[in-house]
């Protein structure tokens, strides 16, 4: 009964402290060793709650930054590139360039692993403390319209400007009009050279003028996006292409 009733205090005051590995001793008291000095018990502990508390913040990090599927580096066939060098992608999995708040701009042609290296690279941001928010550039754009047609607009640009980490998926496939180019305009200016924006495209930046209404805008847009940044040539063969020919074809009808 004494036990029960340690046991039962030690859930209450661990969840009243907030610490709640120490509700459950049951592994690291197993583990003792005898003549194990009381202090060193106590580190262990420590340790314990430290790594449990560093994992649960690494889960809501990755959560809280919307990514629409994980993807890995390890997952990411560097071989395949055809304009970029993987010592290079390696070095951009330290995530120096969040650091130095630098951005990075990938353009190439369908298929070719520009979203799965965004992602692959966001992921790897936010297991190293960083906050990162993924987002396709239509979606921003509606919820940025949105916002302001609701008066929350201040809002969400605020939550955007709190992210270290800003990956813009998709900036090919709409065309914006004066409002939603102003937005979206806004918030990359707001950023630059306080924190870092990951886009991918499919169009040059010679044709970004199909995608907004103001020329002068595009301009303005490029010249904050390339300062301070690197622009990646993801020209190549499409992958998901080379898995549809290494997939063997079902015959019908014979």
């Amino acid at each position: 009964m004494q036990d029960t009733g340690v046991k039962e205090s030690l859930k209450f005051y661990a969840k009243q402290l907030k610490i709640p590995t120490f509700g459950n001793l049951s592994d690291p008291v197993s583990r003792y060793k005898p003549g194990q000095g009381l202090e060193e018990f106590v580190l262990q502990l420590l340790k314990r709650e430290y790594e449990a508390r560093q994992e649960n913040q690494r889960k809501r990090r990755l959560k809280r930054a919307h990514f629409p599927m994980l993807k890995t580096l390890e997952e990411f066939d560097l071989s395949r590139l055809e304009h970029v060098k993987p010592e290079y992608v390696k070095q951009l999995a330290s995530c120096g360039f969040v650091e130095r708040h630098e951005n990075l701009v990938m353009i190439g042609n369908p298929g070719t692993g520009k979203t799965h290296l965004m992602t692959a690279l966001g992921v790897k941001a936010c297991l190293l403390g960083y906050k990162v928010l993924f987002k396709s550039a239509a979606t921003l754009a509606s919820e940025l319209r949105e916002a302001r047609d609701s008066y929350q607009l201040r809002r969400l640009e605020k939550s955007i400007a709190a992210v270290d980490l800003l990956l813009l998926d998709e900036l090919s496939y709409a065309r914006f009009d004066q409002e939603e180019s102003e937005l979206l305009f806004k918030v990359i200016s707001e950023r630059s050279e306080r924190s870092s924006t990951v886009i991918t495209t499919n169009l040059e930046f010679s044709r970004w003028p199909e995608m907004f209404t103001n020329e002068t805008l595009v301009a303005a847009m490029i010249d904050r996006l390339t300062y301070h940044s690197a622009v990646l040539n993801m020209n190549g063969n499409s992958y998901r292409l080379a898995n549809r020919k290494t997939e063997t074809p079902t015959n019908k009808g014979h």
